[in-house]
């Protein structure tokens, strides 16, 4: 996940990705159809989608190994990851993936609403 996407305050989706047991075939699909590029960022892992200039939010495509199936997820720009686990748990809702870190400093984690509807939650890395 990179931070191509403006700082916000107020929480937003600002990133989608696509996770699927099969990258290649999703990167082929949605380029062919949208003209989106890719670049490899983790090995085959995940990868970034390049829309346009104008793009109004980022995304990537996230390779799942078969753990699940392949689904799109919504992400929320949040100023406070670990604070957003922890409300959503406190309001009935699953924290998947407890906050995580990339390399590059971007947080983030998985969480289900009461019906299990799953979305992202994700901040930058803080300014230097």
């Amino acid at each position: 996940m990179t931070t191509n996407t403006a700082t916000t305050t107020t929480p937003q989706v600002t990133w989608f990705e696509v996770h699927t047991p099969n990258p290649s075939e999703a990167t082929e699909f949605y380029g062919g159809l949208f003209g989106w590029t890719f670049t490899d960022e983790a090995g085959g892992a995940y990868f970034d989608i390049h829309q346009t200039d104008d793009q109004a939010i980022g995304g990537g495509v996230a390779n799942t190994g078969g753990q699940w199936p392949a689904h799109v997820i919504p992400c929320v720009q949040v100023p406070d990851v670990a604070a957003v686990c922890t409300r959503a748990a406190d309001l009935g809702g699953k924290v998947l993936t407890e906050p995580n870190e990339t390399p590059t400093g971007v947080r983030f984690a998985y969480l289900a609403d009461r019906d299990g509807s799953a979305f992202g939650v994700w901040c930058p890395p803080a300014e230097a």
